[in-house]
């Protein structure tokens, strides 16, 4: 039984992280500070954009006529499998109430956030599936307002067309012409809406993520997002060609974004090692230079002998995406616990989940998948509970609650029960010292 490395990665995800924090951290200070006017100036400075900030609705049918039939198609094809799936997600948790005991009752309620900020990537990419992602599950979700924001240029005079045709399709209440740390704290902040966000969702480069993560608490957030990551567990009967485009696919994102291959067979390990620089070369130059320096710095490969070692790998690792291209997928279906979402068989991709299969491609990174899933309506949701009794269920509860309140040494706590069964059982003795 060994684990093998056969390639080590150079760098971390982590690296670079404390220059991030301070670069960010300014500039919310500052955007704090300086509201919409310091907003306004950054996005000339980064963006080049001096135009509208809210978009209003003759530049959105602009937009769209601008966007081809065939791409509205596939559009609708993507929100429909995305909205389908989130709605499935919604029925699968339901409000109740139960009678814990004679008189007490407990309840859940499922109370969807009044507004939402979901950021939608559009420098190097225009991100589409982003939108539906983020605007289509939270409109499911049942938010009341929903505001959206991406990169704007003096190109598209504004943002992407095909973004702004999703995002209004999808249900975005506002839309703003913004990107970068301050699209986040303007959402966040509730500039050029009145509707500051209760949530920021939506995935971005290391500089939105890290503005999400300094705001979280003051707002909710989807999750603590890096770069994009992918994993692959291939054994003897994979396809070598197959697990090379699907690692180079995801490394195109950027020169930071980790492909890791677990094999359990050297011969796939080596045949794809010695494929992926040649379909690294023949991408175009600037997914070229991404992928090519995401898997010279961040790749890796490593050689299991059984594949019980390939979920602890996995497991190690936590990817945000995870394919399995290995036979008895049932198995694998079962064993692995640690991932965003998981993608069964060289049938299906990552690029399928990320554009328009159904499920959510807003997932954890760095290793966040031990703990956490990915963006799903349930983040939009609060799941509150309440209670309520009769007066007869407090002769119980009230004598349990003063008793343990006095084991803990809190007597105001313990008061509320013995007011409540003086109140409600006059002249009656009851036994509520501390053990």
């Amino acid at each position: 039984m060994a684990i093998e490395y056969l390639k080590k990665a150079d760098r971390q995800p982590t690296s670079g992280e404390a220059d991030t924090r301070r670069i960010v951290g300014e500039m919310l200070d500052n955007i704090r500070a300086g509201g919409e006017k310091r907003v306004r100036r950054y996005a000339a400075d980064f963006d080049k954009w001096e135009g509208d900030i809210l978009v209003e609705r003759a530049a959105i049918q602009a937009a769209a006529d601008k966007v081809p039939a065939r791409l509205k198609q596939d559009i609708d094809f993507a929100y429909r499998r995305v909205r389908d799936f989130a709605e499935r997600q919604r029925e699968s948790v339901s409000e109740f109430e139960v009678e814990l005991s004679p008189g007490l009752f407990a309840g859940q309620r499922l109370i969807p956030v009044k507004t939402a900020g979901c950021y939608v990537p559009g420098g190097r990419y225009a991100h589409v599936a982003s939108a539906i992602m983020s605007i289509a599950t939270a409109k499911v979700a049942g938010v009341d307002n929903i505001v959206a924001c991406s990169v704007p240029s003096d190109e598209n005079g504004g943002i992407h067309p095909g973004i702004l045709y999703t995002m209004d399709l999808c249900g975005a209440d506002h839309i703003l012409n913004l990107g970068g740390v301050q699209g986040i704290a303007a959402m966040a902040y509730g500039l050029f809406t009145g509707h500051p966000a209760d949530i920021l969702v939506g995935p971005g480069n290391r500089f939105v993520a890290e503005a999400k993560r300094m705001l979280f608490g003051q707002v909710g957030i989807d999750l603590f997002a890096g770069p994009t990551e992918i994993l692959v567990i291939a054994d003897a009967e994979a396809d070598p060609r197959i697990v090379a485009s699907d690692l180079v696919g995801q490394a195109e994102h950027g020169p930071d974004s980790p492909a890791w291959l677990v094999c359990l067979d050297r011969r796939l390990a080596e045949d794809v090692m010695a494929l992926l620089p040649g379909l690294i070369d023949k991408l175009p130059e600037t997914q070229r230079n991404a992928a090519a320096a995401a898997w010279r710095d961040y790749g890796e490969v490593v050689l299991c002998d059984s594949r019980e070692e390939a979920v602890e790998v996995s497991d190690r690792y936590a990817p945000e995406h995870l394919e399995v291209q290995a036979g008895d997928r049932d198995w694998w279906l079962r064993q692995l616990a640690n991932y965003g979402s998981l993608f069964l068989g060289e049938e299906t991709t990552v690029a399928f989940g990320d554009k328009c299969s159904g499920t959510n491609h807003i997932l954890p990174t760095k290793g966040a998948g031990r703990y956490t899933g990915g963006l799903s309506v349930h983040k939009f949701i609060k799941t509150v509970t309440y209670q309520r009794m009769s007066r007869e269920a407090n002769r119980e509860v009230a004598q349990v609650t003063a008793r343990i309140s006095r084991l803990e040494g809190m007597e105001a706590h313990a008061r509320t029960g013995d007011d409540r069964l003086a109140k409600y059982f006059p002249g009656e003795d009851f036994d509520t010292a501390a053990a």
